[in-house]
């Protein structure tokens, strides 16, 4: 299991069209993804859960991935967030 904190970046935060494009780079990768903040931890890969958390520009969350891929995923997703969420 391997986590990282990461500074969401984007304008508009883990709302709609992003989010939507975090769920399906989250859903590229075989292994379990959660995204925890301010004490609460969802499925990375459910879109209700990802709307439900509220998260803007500036909000740091923890991804934790485990899974055969999980370090690939936890890579490719902070790199997917520092990089704008192709917003």
């Amino acid at each position: 299991m391997l986590s990282r904190d990461v500074t969401i970046v984007n304008d508009v935060g883990l709302h709609a069209r992003p989010a939507t494009f975090f769920i399906q780079k989250a859903n590229s990768y075989k292994a379990t993804i959660w995204l925890e903040e301010g004490g609460r931890r969802i499925n990375a890969k459910s879109l209700l859960g990802v709307l439900s958390m509220g998260i803007v520009k500036g909000t740091n969350i923890t991804l934790i991935s485990d899974g055969v891929d999980e370090e690939e995923a936890i890579e490719g997703l902070t790199e997917f967030i520092t990089t704008g969420l192709n917003d």
